[in-house]
C-alpha cells in the first residue's frame, strides 16, 4: 500500500460521515500489520474556528470531503480493500492538516 492511496472506510456504520480513509504511511513500514490513516469528512460547510490548515478541503469525485487529521488512527491493514485511487495530487493538504495537529499552527 502506498502512502496517500484512498480506500473506502473500512467500518460501513461509519461511511455517511466519513466515506473514505488515506493511508498516511510510507511504503518503508509495509511490513507492518497496521497502517496510519486518516479519515475524510463529509460536512456541510467549512469549518469554523480552526487553523486553515486543518480545514482545507479535497475533492474526491467532485465532492468536497475534509481530512479529519485529529482522527487518524492505526487499522490492521488486513481491513483495507482495493484502493480506490492515489491522492497524492492532494498530498500537500494532507500533509498540512496532521502537521496542524501535531504543531498547533
Amino acid at each position: 500500500m502506498a502512502a496517500f492511496d484512498l480506500h473506502p472506510n473500512p467500518n460501513p456504520r461509519e461511511r455517511i460521515g466519513f466515506p473514505y480513509v488515506v493511508v498516511m504511511q510510507s511504503a518503508q513500514l509495509d511490513f507492518l500489520p497496521t497502517r496510519l490513516v486518516m479519515p475524510l469528512q463529509r460536512l456541510a460547510g467549512t469549518p469554523a474556528g480552526l487553523p486553515r490548515r486543518l480545514v482545507q478541503p479535497l475533492l474526491v469525485d467532485g465532492e468536497r470531503l475534509y481530512a479529519a487529521a485529529h482522527q487518524c488512527a492505526a487499522i490492521p491493514a488486513r481491513v483495507l480493500r482495493e484502493p480506490l485511487r492515489s491522492l497524492q495530487d492532494q498530498q500537500g493538504a494532507l500533509r498540512d492538516a496532521l502537521d496542524a495537529v501535531i504543531s498547533g499552527v
